[in-house]
């Protein structure tokens, strides 16, 4: 590995850890502001009827979700719906992650109102500005690199 190579994988893995931060942030800001909708059917309806409103769609999964082929087909319809209407897509992994930071019950555990997370939709373009546009600057310059659907992992803590 030459020196450029080591320095470009730190600047890579900052700017992702920076990124997850801002996307944290930015659900807790917009679920404090009633501003998300979760949920794979929940959101496709919500798209259905007003995808105008969508800046920001979160589709996420784990490893033992790739499998699940009903799930994988559901991400495709909604990726199809969300590039037809110039709506940022992000594919993330961690959910027990996400699960902490919208204070949801995990999905293992044995909670029996557990919410499907798989799909979060940001539905207010006002929510803490300055966290969607880095989450909207970091899937532009995914897209412009030919990762049309760009992907994040949010870490544990």
């Amino acid at each position: 590995m030459t020196l450029e190579e080591v320095s470009g994988c730190n600047t890579t893995d900052r700017k992702m850890e920076t990124v997850s931060q801002a996307l944290e942030e930015l659900l807790v800001a917009a679920q404090r502001q009633n501003c998300l909708t979760v949920g794979v059917y929940e959101s496709a309806k919500l798209m259905n009827v007003d995808p105008d409103n969508v800046v920001l769609c979160i589709l996420a999964t784990d490893e033992e979700d790739e499998n699940d082929v009903a799930l994988q087909i559901h991400f495709t319809l909604i990726q199809a719906f969300c590039c037809d209407f110039d709506i940022n897509i992000l594919r993330v992994s961690g959910m027990k992650r996400l699960a902490q930071v919208l204070g949801e019950p995990l999905a293992d555990s044995n909670v029996s109102e557990s919410k499907d997370l798989h799909c979060i939709l940001v539905t207010n373009p006002h929510v803490d500005h300055l966290k969607l546009n880095e989450v909207g600057s970091y899937c532009k310059e995914s897209r412009c690199n030919n990762q049309w659907v760009p992907s994040l992992s949010l870490r544990e803590r």
